[in-house]
């Protein structure tokens, strides 16, 4: 797996791969159920991305959005392909709310909301947070 994949705590925040691309948990969570969709190719340029993954971008969004809207009922959810930092071809995927949300006792908060995502403000997570939203989040990705 590139560098990118692995600063997000690949494997530990794996929640599903498929064949281009691998659904992880972000470390920092600025909202409840903040994903990072990372591209399993070593690229640094999103059109240098085989067509085979461009193909299955779509499957993986709605693999995303159909979890995410189960698990925190998002009301926008945002794409950020920053890749400023980390130079290989992923997104953050940030589910965007209003009012806070609750789980296994911590708040989220959506810091920015209704404007751009405060990525800085955001809940780190330890292991049994990683664990906890991991086991839920698993099986509504399929």
């Amino acid at each position: 797996m590139n560098e990118t994949i692995e600063k997000f705590g690949y494997p530990d925040t794996l929640l599903k791969e498929l064949e281009h691309w691998l659904i992880l948990l972000r470390p920092a969570q600025p909202t409840l159920g903040s994903l990072v969709l990372a591209a399993k190719s070593d690229v640094t340029d999103f059109s240098a991305l085989p067509p085979g993954a461009h193909a299955e971008l779509a499957e993986a969004t709605n693999i995303i959005e159909g979890a995410l809207k189960s698990f925190v009922d998002y009301a926008k959810l945002n794409y950020l392909m920053l890749m400023m930092v980390d130079p290989h071809v992923h997104f953050h995927v940030i589910p965007r709310y209003e009012e806070t949300r609750e789980f296994a006792g911590e708040t989220f908060a959506d810091a920015g909301w209704p404007k751009v995502p405060e990525l800085g403000q955001a809940v780190e997570l330890d292991e049994r947070l990683r664990t906890e939203i991991a086991a839920r989040l698993k099986p509504l990705l399929g």
